[in-house]
């Protein structure tokens, strides 16, 4: 299996006046081609800074992190936002989609930055709308959509284009349980299909135990849990 994410050796050591936190110290991690993982750990832990670093979207202190076999560091900020929006794909607890675009607009986002044509983008914007169950929900704004619609936006939107890896970050959890279960599914039913990898950061056991690998940040290192 091909690495699609990789980071050797990643630290992260916030400043606050003369004091240190070191939040990461020395993880070492990889995300294989259609992998399913799981980030566990207590608040605080670290775990959506180490996504963040992971997506380059903050530096670390030290050690490096790898898209698809290449070092960021060997990058300026503008190559590392378009290798970004070529090989990745983010979802968060709160989905940042657009109030003042419809959901088709939202998703062919991250198309339109890539100059994709408009129609092209938003004809395979449309198709993944669909395949996240949201046929009829195409020109709807956010305030039409409920909490769950939102989120399978804000998840079509990651994968519209075709991204390796997806990182979320406890995607739903702003979710009652039966609509967060219904996200899942669905993750899981995409992560077939596309063969797309998830690195997700969530507390959801019927999730968990779905998962390929289960990872715990504690004390600033990535452990295994074993089956």
């Amino acid at each position: 299996m091909n690495e699609v994410i990789a980071c050797k050796n990643l630290r992260k050591i916030f400043r606050e006046g003369r004091e240190e936190v070191s939040v990461l110290k020395g993880v070492n991690f990889s995300v294989n081609t259609n992998e399913l993982i799981c980030i566990l750990g207590v608040s605080g832990a670290g775990k959506s800074t180490l996504l963040h670093l992971l997506g380059g979207l903050d530096s670390p202190t030290s050690g490096d992190v790898l898209i698809a076999g290449k070092s960021l560091s060997q990058f300026n900020d503008s190559a590392v936002t378009r290798l970004r929006n070529r090989f990745l794909g983010f979802v968060y607890q709160f989905h940042h989609l657009l109030p003042e675009f419809d959901a088709l607009e939202n998703v062919a986002m991250p198309l339109l930055i890539r100059k994709i044509p408009v129609k092209q983008a938003k004809e395979k914007s449309e198709e993944i709308l669909i395949e996240v169950g949201l046929k009829e929900r195409l020109t709807h704004r956010l305030g039409e959509l409920s909490g769950g619609e939102r989120q399978r936006v804000a998840i079509a939107r990651a994968l519209v284009t075709e991204p390796h890896c997806v990182l979320a970050d406890e995607p739903t959890g702003n979710l009652d349980e039966k609509t967060a279960a219904q996200v899942y599914e669905l993750i899981l039913a995409l992560n077939e299909k596309r063969k797309t990898s998830f690195v997700i950061v969530t507390h959801n056991r019927q999730l968990i135990e779905k998962m390929d690998r289960v990872l715990v940040l504690e004390n600033g290192v990535l452990v295994r849990i074993e089956d």
